[in-house]
């Protein structure tokens, strides 16, 4: 007796660098959990699983393993384009772009802003 299995093998493995960088592309210019689930031909329930264990497994982690970056929060000065109050703060970073933003952006959106910033 003869079998074959039709259709295409559907188990994927995917490394911890790949969820990241796949979870990372959620927010991004608006992108939102099923689009980018569409995008990688994922479910929504992938993504949320992936991000939950991520998270756990980062919490797991020794405290040792965070790097503080140097942040400069001094407010813009003298520049014709920025107004002379303490409404905004420049940051530099690593990749020696400056980001320009409002003392009052929440800081799940400044976090958003510096991913999408270091990426460009």
């Amino acid at each position: 007796m003869r079998q074959e299995i039709l259709g295409v093998v559907r188990r994927r493995r995917w490394s911890d660098a790949q969820k990241r960088k796949i979870l990372e592309e959620v927010g991004v210019d608006g992108a939102k959990v099923a689009d980018v689930a569409r995008r990688h031909d994922l479910t929504r329930q992938h993504l949320y699983q992936w991000r939950n264990h991520l998270r756990q497994k980062s919490s797991l982690q020794d405290q040792n393993d965070i790097t503080f970056l140097p942040v400069d929060m001094e407010p813009i000065r003298g520049s014709a384009s920025t107004r002379n109050d303490d409404s905004t703060i420049e940051i530099t970073l690593c990749n020696g772009r400056i980001l320009r933003s409002s003392v009052d952006l929440s800081e799940n959106d400044l976090i958003r802003l510096i991913r999408v910033v270091e990426r460009a």
